[in-house]
C-alpha cells in the first residue's frame, strides 16, 4: 500500500510543479550549453568528416539566420542532457507517493543509472551509429559522383536528435529493473506481447529518427530490439519473486 492517496486535483498540482523545475533544469541547461554552442558544433560535425575518409563534404549555410537557429536546437537538445538528472529525479518524486516506504529508497539508483544508459545511448549513437551510418550515406553520393554539400540546419538537427533518440532508447532497461521490482511487470509481460512490441519497435524508429529514410530508422530499430530482448532478461533477473507463480500459471 502507499503511504498517502492524494486527490486528482492534488496530483495534477504535483505534475504541474515537477514538470516546472524539470523546464527550469533544461533551461539552466540549455543556457550553459549555448555558450558553448562553438564546441558542440565541432564535435557533432567531426563525424562527417571522418566518414568522409580523405573525399570532399562541404557544410553549407543558405539563410541568414540559420546558424543563430541552429545554434539554439543544438543548445536545448544539449540542454536536456546536462538537465538529465534533474529531469529524472522529479519524475521519480511524481511516481515516489505511490510507492511502498522501501520502494523509495530506488531514488538514487534510479537517477544514477537513469543518466548513465542515457549517456551511454547518446555515446553509442556517437561513436558507432554516426561512422557506419555516416559512410553509408556519403558512399551513396560517391556512386553517382557528386560531391555532397549538406546544409548546416539539418545536418546538425539530424545528428543531435538522433544522438537524443538513442539517449532515451537506451533507457528501457533501467525501466524494465525498477518496474520489475516495484512488482509493476515481470518478464512474461513484456515477453507475451512480443509482436506487437516488434511492430511498435518499428514505429517508434520512424518517429523518433529524425529522416525519413529507412537506413536511419534501422540503424535505430535494431538496438531497440536488442534493448528490448534484454530488459525482459532484466525484468527476469530482479523480479518480484512472490509474482513467479501467478505469471507461470497465466502462461500455462
Amino acid at each position: 500500500m502507499a503511504d498517502v492517496e492524494m486527490p486528482l486535483t492534488e496530483h495534477l498540482e504535483e505534475l504541474r510543479t515537477r514538470l516546472f523545475k524539470a523546464l527550469l533544469a533544461i533551461l539552466l541547461g540549455f543556457a550553459i550549453a549555448y555558450t558553448r554552442a562553438d564546441l558542440l558544433f565541432e564535435t557533432l560535425t567531426r563525424p562527417v568528416t571522418l566518414a568522409a575518409d580523405g573525399g570532399q563534404v562541404t557544410l553549407i549555410g543558405t539563410g541568414i539566420a540559420e546558424a543563430f537557429f541552429t545554434k539554439l536546437k543544438v543548445a536545448f537538445i544539449a540542454g536536456i542532457f546536462l538537465a538529465l538528472p534533474v529531469i529524472l529525479f522529479q519524475v521519480w518524486q511524481f511516481i515516489a507517493p505511490g510507492l511502498h516506504s522501501r520502494e523509495k529508497l530506488y531514488a538514487i539508483p534510479f537517477v544514477v543509472f537513469g543518466s548513465l544508459f542515457f549517456l551511454g545511448g547518446a555515446v553509442f549513437c556517437y561513436a558507432l551509429v554516426f561512422e557506419v551510418g555516416y559512410r553509408f550515406f556519403l558512399e551513396q553520393y560517391r556512386t553517382i559522383g557528386i560531391v555532397p554539400t549538406l546544409r548546416i540546419s539539418e545536418y546538425l538537427s539530424f545528428s543531435s536528435r538522433l544522438v537524443l533518440a538513442f539517449g532515451v532508447t537506451f533507457e528501457l532497461p533501467v525501466v524494465a529493473f525498477f518496474l520489475a521490482r516495484i512488482g509493476m511487470i515481470d518478464h512474461w509481460s513484456l515477453l507475451r506481447p512480443w509482436r506487437y512490441a516488434l511492430i511498435g519497435i518499428v514505429v517508434l524508429a520512424a518517429i523518433l529518427t529524425p529522416g525519413p529514410d529507412i537506413a536511419s530508422q534501422m540503424l535505430l530499430a535494431g538496438p531497440l530490439t536488442v534493448l528490448y530482448a534484454v530488459s525482459i532478461g532484466v525484468a527476469w533477473l530482479f523480479r518480484r519473486r512472490g509474482t513467479d507463480d501467478d505469471a507461470d500459471t497465466d502462461a500455462s
